[in-house]
């Protein structure tokens, strides 16, 4: 029988109580045993407890010790799940797709909109094909949610409530675990497991909205090391001086100042193009890097990540190309 290493970190999964009473975390792993016994059928489950959180308590730190975790584990097992609260789980999925070259074994996040101890739960299903992704799938970071099998640099948190709560828009997706299981190849290994845990958190997200003073975003430079815009459509921004909201001053100054901005899309579907617009061709002119179709937490996440290893032009080549299957 195969091996599986079940990291906990929290999340709405491993917690107790009812609606709309506050949930607190609970004894999970009793509870997935007597929940979910169909797990030592699949494998040997070996569980272990890194953190027992709401998940937008799970900042960069706690990412990279994460990472660090699995790098030194994963060679003894034959796949890794890690449980994980919806809200942030994007983010984590990316940071461990950046920080982990070369998987040798599946990484599988997943995760649940009801507690496994709720009757209608979400949990003891993702928990199953959570075990069978990491067993059979594709070697890289994923995540397993509602049956479907996704890229973990490529989703997005879509629902609150649904059990579809997460989507791929610009990536099919990896798996379907129906009556039958079907797993795509994924990503190949181009070199042996490394760790790359490093990460500077000094990044800002602005989004665009009608009405932003640039004042603001100015006065946000000098305080940060990196931007990501998340700009309309195609990579737009006001740019006319008629009622000074202008934000041609602020891609100036990010270049004078040597931050570096990444563009991407308020739009799910698609990606950036600079080169279309106006005020695509104002960012390109101010030395802003088009984050093409990766999603905004790929795009902050990366950032974060290439900011602690590269400057200059190696990191306008990182954010630029492909490092993890995050961007076409």
């Amino acid at each position: 029988m195969k091996n599986v290493l079940l990291v906990h970190t929290g999340g709405t999964l491993g917690m107790a109580g009812r609606r709309p009473d506050a949930l607190k975390p609970g004894s999970f792993f009793r509870t997935v045993r007597e929940r979910v016994p169909e797990l030592t059928k699949l494998a040997r489950v070996e569980f272990h407890l890194f953190a027992n959180v709401d998940s937008c308590e799970l900042q960069p730190e706690l990412w990279a010790e994460l990472a660090t975790l699995l790098y030194e584990r994963l060679p003894r097992y034959d796949g890794a799940v890690v449980t994980h609260g919806t809200d942030t789980l994007a983010e984590t999925a990316c940071a461990l797709s950046f920080m982990l070259k070369n998987l040798p074994r599946p990484v599988v996040l997943t995760g649940a909109q009801r507690p496994l101890k709720e009757i209608r739960s979400d949990a003891r299903l993702n928990l199953i094909d959570a075990v069978t992704a990491a067993l059979h799938g594709p070697k890289e970071v994923t995540v397993c949610f509602d049956s479907h099998l996704f890229r973990g640099n490529r989703v997005r948190k879509v629902s609150v409530s649904e059990y579809d709560a997460f989507d791929s828009p610009n990536h099919p997706t990896l798996g379907v675990l129906g009556v039958d299981t079907r797993f795509e190849k994924g990503l190949s290994r181009r070199g042996r497991f490394t760790l790359e845990a490093e990460v500077d958190p000094r990044v800002f997200l602005l989004r665009v909205f009608p009405g932003l003073d640039p004042a603001i975003p100015l006065a946000i430079l000098p305080k940060v090391r990196g931007v990501v815009v998340e700009a309309y459509g195609a990579g737009n921004f006001p740019v006319s001086k008629a009622l000074g909201r202008s934000l041609e001053p602020f891609f100036h100054e990010a270049r004078r100042r040597g931050v570096p901005v990444v563009v991407v899309s308020q739009a799910q579907r698609n990606g950036v193009d600079l080169s279309l617009y106006e005020s695509g061709n104002v960012a390109r002119a101010s030395g802003a890097i088009s984050g093409g179709d990766m999603t905004v937490s790929a795009a902050v996440v990366k950032l974060m990540h290439g900011l602690a290893r590269h400057r200059g032009d190696a990191l306008r080549r990182y954010l630029e190309r492909s490092v993890a299957g995050e961007r076409g």
